[in-house]
């Protein structure tokens, strides 16, 4: 099937006409707790996301200060902050906690069996944060994007980008459950074909000048990157590195290729923090998590980078050009 360059938008309830007031007690403000991996500064990485999730709330309805409270904390790209957050949020006694990344969404899970989750997961199921996509079960319900599934379709591509594939060196936070899944994905196909991997493991962006002159000593002949919380948030000290060391690279997120990477095959992101505020609603309105099933996406978009391709000296296959949801020039 085409991929498109818009995630398809997956299947919601209709929202009835009743009011947030109707739904919730009369008078009751909602209080959210949001894990945020940026910063509060305007130009973080995930400004575009989280604008996308607090748009679609505000059309649903919500105003902060009015019948909405938003808890943030922002971890700066630091991981380990989590889990902090989450046990303030817990004494808080919020509402609800929208948690992005399999990781994080782990901490959430931890710290709570009560407070509803909201999660955006990269594969929720294969990862055992839920039970299953129809009856989640427990207190997490949301949307998860199955990547892990996708690492052969990402591999595979890289492949045709780099017919002459030599060694591949993949990038992964061994801390994020679905980014393992993905490795060992990878590294099945990679074998398959023959090809030595070199998996780096990345747990601090601090590592990546060591990460990357291993790269180069090893002789690598392309770079898949993970993608997830610790890699989306680094992505242009990726991208940067891997251009200056010539290696084309595969990313699972289109972000990667907007901050000059080369190819990056996945899911739209700002449309399922969207999708994501919906289910803050449904559960604010008193829905419970168990009773939601999640829900994921059908499409995915691929995205090339000529410029990068030019700069790398690679000669993108006619076949993948015509494949693609967009080519930036």
């Amino acid at each position: 099937m085409r991929p498109t360059a818009i995630c398809v938008a997956l299947v919601f309830s209709v929202i009835t006409g009743s009011s947030l007031a109707e739904a919730q007690q009369a008078g009751k403000v909602a209080r959210l707790g949001w894990l945020i991996n940026g910063s509060p500064s305007s130009t973080s990485p995930d400004v575009v996301n989280r604008n996308a999730f607090l748009g679609q709330l505000r059309e649903l309805g919500y105003v902060e200060g009015q019948n909405l409270v938003i808890e943030r904390r922002f971890a700066e790209g630091r991981m380990e902050r989590h889990r902090a957050f989450l046990d303030e949020l817990v004494r808080l006694k919020v509402d609800s906690i929208f948690a992005a990344g399999d990781q994080v969404i782990q901490m959430a899970k931890d710290a709570t069996s009560t407070i509803p989750i909201v999660m955006l997961a990269c594969d929720a199921l294969a990862t055992g944060l839920i039970s299953s996509l129809a009856h989640p079960g427990g207190n997490v319900s949301g949307v998860t994007c199955i990547t892990s599934e996708l690492s052969v379709k990402r591999a595979d591509l890289l492949h045709q980008t780099v017919p002459t594939l030599q060694r591949l060196a993949v990038l992964y936070n061994p801390a994020d459950p679905h980014a393992v899944l993905e490795m060992k994905h990878t590294r099945e196909i990679a074998e398959a074909w023959k090809v030595p991997v070199q998996p780096l493991e990345l747990r601090d962006p601090d590592q990546l000048d060591a990460l990357f002159a291993l790269m180069k000593k090893e002789r690598a002949s392309a770079l898949l990157t993970i993608g997830d919380n610790l890699t989306l948030f680094n992505r242009a000290a990726i991208v940067r590195r891997a251009t200056q060391n010539r290696l084309p690279a595969m990313y699972g997120f289109r972000e990667f290729v907007d901050d000059g990477g080369l190819i990056s095959y996945g899911v739209n992101l700002p449309v399922m923090f969207r999708q994501a505020a919906f289910y803050v609603d449904k559960i604010l309105k008193g829905a419970k998590p168990a009773d939601l099933p999640v829900e994921q996406p059908t499409k995915f978009e691929l995205v090339i980078n000529l410029k990068t391709a030019k700069a790398l000296g690679l000669t993108i296959p006619p076949s993948l050009l015509a494949r693609a949801d967009e080519i930036i020039q």
